[in-house]
């Protein structure tokens, strides 16, 4: 077991933070729980804000080693004043609703979400995670950026140097922790794919091509011809918007096929990837050419809804590294614990999930394990888990993709091995979240054509608060 950890650093105040620094806390064992984030409040990736600027995206981008983004303030002179609020670029669009029904989003200890109808706006999203974020706010240190995170040795024990910046004074902290929870997201470096000919085609069409990470309004896409790349949840919807202003047919290049629950838009055509951005000539102006060798001509916007690299910047002089492609954290046991270094943790870094209660789940080992009251297995153990885990999904993007159901069992797992934890001050029953239900799952199987009922009740939507005034029959 491990033993003397007494000091905790918790890397962002996101949904996965409070939810880690809940459960550090109720472990009644550390002397230090800090959190460290660089926005103004807590809510992590749901803080909206208009500030999207797209000149900044490098096309191709392919290359996950980003140095960390400056912030802009909100105003003009606003650094000055007392409360000053630091921007950063954020995934959330203006009109962006959960794709997750609100009473399996939720966290289980909190169901005030359910009072919001049943696929939350972001706005309401963002209250409800502030309100949760009550009984830890105390221990977050706002505007304070983790610039380092450096490994040390204390008489053969790691210990971690964590150097942060006050992003309003600029001052500069070192502290040394016994720990380290990384909880900052991945929804940092976007993911462009360096196609023939991408490179030369945007210095020829400069501003034409985006990521959705810069999406916030379908606007800007008035009457133009546009092409949508990708087929995630977030493709699907930013596709849907901009299509209610641009010119039609929407054109959505894709890697696979549709999925069986999505009904053919008649407002959309289906295009395969993109092969080659072709040159600019007089006879094809603005072209591409799709892997079906069918040329599509006078592009005027291109939206990549490919995904995000995982990203650590601070972790950069950390051996072995992290990150390598930045298609997956390196080195980890059930997506969470470093094998080399099992002082460090990460939360939040599997996808296709349900968000909340995973992080609950996740947070619940990391802090019995650190208390001393949970044993991770042998070493030898824990890297047989991520070489079968390489066997079955590779060693790229699918390595934390937790599709089809695989996150309830992923999360009933952890909740299990929490519970096997030796008794301490708290009460597990409490605080070690449940497992999912047969009847959780059901619906969780049934999402697709919930969302897209929900969809089609228009602005009568806003007034449905459950499955029963929606009216689905859900499939087993």
């Amino acid at each position: 077991m491990l033993r003397d950890i007494r000091k905790v650093a918790v890397i962002g105040a996101g949904p996965a933070g409070v939810a880690t620094a809940k459960q550090l806390l109720a472990e009644d064992h550390f002397q230090a729980i800090d959190v460290f984030e660089q926005q103004a409040s807590t809510g992590g990736v749901w803080n909206y804000n208009s500030y999207a600027p797209s000149q900044e995206l490098s096309v191709p981008q392919s290359n996950p080693h980003q140095p960390l983004e400056e912030p802009r303030w909100e105003s003009p002179g606003l650094v000055e004043q007392i409360q000053p609020k630091p921007l950063f670029v954020t995934p959330m669009y203006d009109q962006l609703e959960s794709n997750i029904p609100h009473f399996l989003m939720k966290h289980s200890d909190d169901s005030s979400l359910e009072d919001q109808p049943l696929f939350a706006g972001h706005e309401s999203v963002l209250q409800y995670l502030n309100r949760y974020a009550e009984g830890v706010r105390h221990l977050v240190n706002f505007r304070s950026q983790v610039y380092d995170v450096q490994l040390e040795k204390d008489r053969g024990k790691d210990q971690w140097l964590v150097c942060t910046k006050d992003l309003v004074s600029r001052r500069v902290t070192e502290k040394i922790y016994d720990a380290v929870v990384v909880a900052s997201g991945h929804y940092y470096v976007p993911m462009v794919p360096d196609i023939p000919g991408i490179q030369r085609w945007n210095e020829a069409y400069p501003g034409a091509i985006t990521h959705s990470k810069y999406y916030r309004t379908p606007d800007a896409f008035k009457d133009k011809k546009v092409i949508v790349v990708g087929n995630s949840a977030s493709g699907v919807d930013i596709a849907a918007q901009i299509s209610t202003v641009s010119s039609l047919p929407l054109l959505n290049s894709k890697r696979s096929a549709a999925p069986e629950h999505q009904r053919i838009a008649p407002w959309k055509l289906d295009m395969p990837e993109i092969a080659e951005f072709l040159a600019p000539s007089a006879s094809r102006p603005r072209a591409v050419r799709f892997t079906n060798n069918e040329i599509e001509c006078n592009i005027e916007a291109i939206v990549f809804c490919t995904g995000y690299y995982y990203s650590f910047p601070f972790l950069s002089s950390l051996r072995p590294p992290v990150i390598i492609t930045g298609e997956r954290v390196e080195n980890l046991y059930k997506h969470i614990v470093s094998i080399p270094h099992p002082t460090l943790a990460f939360i939040g870094l599997p996808y296709k999930i349900i968000p909340f209660r995973t992080y609950e789940g996740q947070a619940a080992v990391v802090a019995r394990i650190w208390s001393g009251r949970l044993s991770l297995p042998p070493h030898r153990q824990m890297r047989a888990w991520e070489a079968q885990r390489i066997r079955e999904k590779g060693a790229g993007k699918k390595f934390h993709e937790l599709a089809n159901l695989e996150d309830f069992r992923y999360h009933n797992d952890l909740v299990d091995w929490a519970l096997k934890a030796q008794p301490g001050k708290g009460d597990d029953e409490f605080t070690v979240p449940p497992r999912w239900s047969k009847e959780d799952e059901v619906v969780r199987k049934n999402i697709p054509a919930i969302k897209e009922a929900f969809a089609e009740m228009g602005h009568a939507r806003h007034a449905v608060g459950s499955l029963d005034e929606l009216g689905v029959t859900l499939r087993e």
